[in-house]
Formats: structure tokens, sequence, C-alpha cells
């Protein structure tokens, strides 16, 4: 079949979601290109250019109505696709084709598009976000006091809580949040430029008249629904704009890939586990195995959204004076995978945040095999209390400790560290009193009041804010 005969994006089959898809496909950029058209005939009219309401009236009523059949017959023969969309309209509005775009560059309506595409872009990835934070805010409130293994280097340090760990993912992705609400703040529109950002084809069409110009302006903004225009351009709005967007969405990236890296290996650890469906298969030559795919999917294409934002870093570099060409190609590309990208990741994040399993048992277990090696200072505190010298004790728990490192790590065996102290009578510490030092929750310091401390004060407001972006469930296609 001829559709399996050419190269089709896996973000379009596989990863994203037809709702950020539909934003960067030909459908919604035509029809942009035509509300922009519709907007600058209406300030013109409004400004006095010999513009009719059965003019307005007629762009109107065919702006929904693309004809691509014309457009691409068109192109194929003046090579220029904003002229071949002009002229593809003209069709279709025969007494207004004369004032569609009067006085305006393709970038007039290429680059205020992509604005507006990357606004709309933008506003779907913070309301994922925001259903993300919402689904790791519970996990964190109901495994704020469960003691767990924290890590420096890769190596058991202290103890935190389970919940305590989530709020450290959320904290990321809330910096994430807080970067894509700014853009979306400081998001302007190209405007009317002209064709070197001079705006002096609309000063040759108002008379010279300053105001007339800053009025359309001004009026073609508030029509698409932005507050003010980019203060100076030359042909484009700075490509600078492009990076700084696909910056936020790397930053995303990174915030998915460290929390999927911890899960993959908490996953190894046995102490969390992705969602695992029961039909799911985890190797084609492994029955038993169950591989955090979901997890590891995610730091695939973090790792591609990442490289990706170089791209526009790129481009913005190498714009010689007003605007060459070599951008065009490029941000096509770059910009909308960079956002498809983003959504696949926020998809997966939302499945597998949505049904995170966590097994207390193991979670305990090495707990407990660590603990020892944890308590010895309280051990020692304690021990000192009760009128044993300091130094001596700290160099007896120093071999004590070795030796017990060695039973595990040499032997095979658990941790005996409690019963050589207990034996110890320099110590003077019975099993009874080792366990009661030994309790998990007094070394997790102030994690579990951090977690509620953190959701009520940094998260809560957010989700009471945004009720509609919460509960949102997501499929993966494979």
């Amino acid at each position: 079949m001829k559709e399996y005969e050419q190269y089709v994006s896996p973000f379009s089959t596989r990863y994203a979601s037809r709702e950020m898809q539909y934003l960067f496909s030909a459908d919604m950029k035509f029809k942009t290109w035509r509300r922009l058209w519709i907007a600058l005939a209406k300030g013109e009219k409004q400004l006095g250019l010999p513009i009719s309401d059965g003019q307005i009236a007629e762009l109107e009523a065919h702006g929904e109505e693309i004809n691509y059949e014309v457009a691409e017959a068109r192109e194929r023969e003046c090579r220029h696709d904003v002229m071949s969309h002009v002229y593809a309209y003209g069709v279709q509005c025969p007494s207004a084709k004369g004032v569609i775009h009067l006085g305006a560059t393709s970038c007039y309506v290429g680059d205020n598009t992509d604005l507006i595409i990357m606004r709309e872009g933008l506003q779907l990835v913070r309301r994922k976000l925001i259903g993300v934070l919402g689904l790791l805010a519970d996990f964190a409130a109901r495994y704020r006091e469960m003691p767990a293994l924290a890590y420096t280097h890769l190596q058991p340090a202290q103890l935190t809580t389970v919940g305590k760990r989530a709020t450290l993912w959320m904290n990321e992705l809330l910096y994430d949040l807080q970067e894509v609400e700014y853009r979306l703040d400081k998001l302007e529109m190209r405007g009317i430029k002209g064709t070197t950002g001079t705006q002096a084809s609309f000063m040759e069409l108002f008379e010279g008249d300053e105001e007339k110009v800053r009025a359309l302006d001004r009026f073609v903004c508030e029509a698409m629904g932005f507050s003010s225009s980019v203060a100076v351009s030359g042909q484009t709005y700075s490509r600078k704009i492009d990076y700084q967007v696909c910056s936020a969405l790397s930053g995303i990236a990174q915030s998915a890939m460290k929390f999927a890296n911890d899960l993959r290996l908490l996953q190894n650890f046995k102490e969390m586990e992705e969602p695992f469906e029961k039909q799911q298969i985890g190797s084609s030559a492994m029955p038993y195995k169950r591989n955090p795919m979901r997890s590891e999917r995610i730091c695939a294409l973090a790792r591609y959204v990442i490289s990706d934002a170089l791209n526009p870093a790129m481009t913005a570099g190498t714009q010689w004076f007003e605007r060459t060409l070599d951008d065009s190609a490029n941000k096509r590309i770059a910009v909308a995978e960079a956002f498809l990208g983003v959504d696949a990741i926020l998809n997966i994040l939302l499945n597998v945040c949505d049904g995170l399993v966590v097994y207390p048992r193991v979670v305990e277990q090495r707990v407990r095999r660590e603990l020892p090696f944890m308590a010895t200072e309280n051990i020692m505190m304690h021990a000192v209390k009760k009128g044993g010298d300091r130094q001596d004790l700290h160099e007896r728990l120093r071999q004590h400790s070795m030796a017990a490192s060695r039973v595990v790590k040499e032997q095979g065996g658990e941790n005996d560290l409690i019963e050589r102290v207990c034996a110890d009578p320099a110590f003077g510490i019975s099993r009874e009193e080792a366990e009661a030092l030994l309790q998990p929750e007094r070394f997790v310091g102030r994690a579990p009041q951090q977690v509620s401390e953190f959701l009520k004060e940094q998260i809560q407001p957010i989700l009471k804010a945004n009720p509609d972006c919460l509960g949102k469930k997501t499929e993966l296609s494979v």
C-alpha cells in the first residue's frame, strides 16, 4: 500500500497527541494565514483604506475553506508558498482578491502564524505539565512518611522518604512550568513591520500617517489575541525567540529524563515500578522481564529534544542583517519537533505518574540493610551518655563497621553490625535499646514536613487555580 512506501514521522504515528499535531499541521497554518489576512483587511478598512464590507464578508466566508488543490498547483508554477495561497484565496474571493495581503510581506503571515502556533503549543504544554504535577502531588502526599534510602554518588547516604523524593521531581517540573508561563507572558506578535522591518509599505498606503500605521499594528495584534508586537524587527521576528521557547521545552525534557532515570534505577532496586499492563510483553526472549520501557522512551525522546534546542540557537546566530532564508527549512522541522517531542514526553509522564507502583516491603528491607551504618553516630552518642569514652567507642565502631561490611560484600551475608555492637560490653547497649535507636522514622529529618509544606505552599495554589488541567488520562499508542 502506498502509505507504507514513504517516510512518516514517528511523532505522527506513535508519540505526539492529535491536538499537538494539529497545531503544526498545514490546516492550522493556512487557516491562520487567512485569519491574519482578514484582520489586516479589517484594520486597513477601519483606518480609511477603500475596502468594503462586502469584501470583508467574502474573505470571512471562505476563511476556513482552504482550496488546497488550487494553491498547490499555483505553487508549482510560482515557487512561492505565500503567493500561491494569496492566489488561491483570491480565486474563492474574486471581489476581495485585490485587498488580500495588502502592504504585507510574506513574514506577515509566516512569522505571525509561527508565533501564534508557539503560543498555542505552550498553552497545551502548560496544561499537561500541571496535570503531571497533580498526579505527583497525590503520590507525594500518599508516601510523605515512608522512609527510603537516599543516595549521593549512587551510594546509600542517609534516609529520605518516598514522598520527599517525589517532590524533587516536582520541583524540577515546577521550574519548567514557571519558565513556560514566563515565555507565554513575554511572547509578542511580529505585527505589521514590512519587508525589512521599517513599515515603509504601510507608510505608503497611509500616505505617511505614522499614527495610522501604529494603530494598524495594534489592531492586528489585538485581533489575534496579543497585547503587543515586538518593538523592532528586521524582516522576521528575532530567531532568538525560537531559541528561548525551545530552551523552555528542553528544560521539560531535562526534568523528565531525571525522573525517568530515577525510576529506572528504582525499578532495578525493585522499590518502585512504572505501570505494567496485564498483556504487556517485557522481552521477546525473556518472558519474566518487566522492562521500564515507558521511562526508557521518555529518556530517548528527551535526548532528542535537548539536542534539538541547538538548532534555533545556531539559526539565531547565523541570521545576516535583516534576514536570510537559511532559517526557514531548519525552523520548520526544529521548532515543530521540539513541541511534538515534549508533548510525547508529557503524554508518557501522565500515563506513568497515574500508575506508579511502590513495594513498601522492599523499600523497608533495603533501609534495614543500610540503617545500622547510618545509625553509628546515634549509637555512639547513646553509649557516651551511659558513661562510655567517645574516642574509644568511635574506634570500636569503625572496626565493627569494617567487619560487618566484609560480611556483606565478601560473604554475601546480612549486615550484623548491631549484633557486634550489642555483644561489645564497651557500649553497654541491649538489643532492645539498639532496636529503639534503629527506627527508620528517626532518620528522615523533616522530610515529611517538607513534603506537606511544599505541596501546600508551591503546588496546591497552582492546582486549585487550574482544575481543568487535572484528571486527564492518556492512552499510549505503543
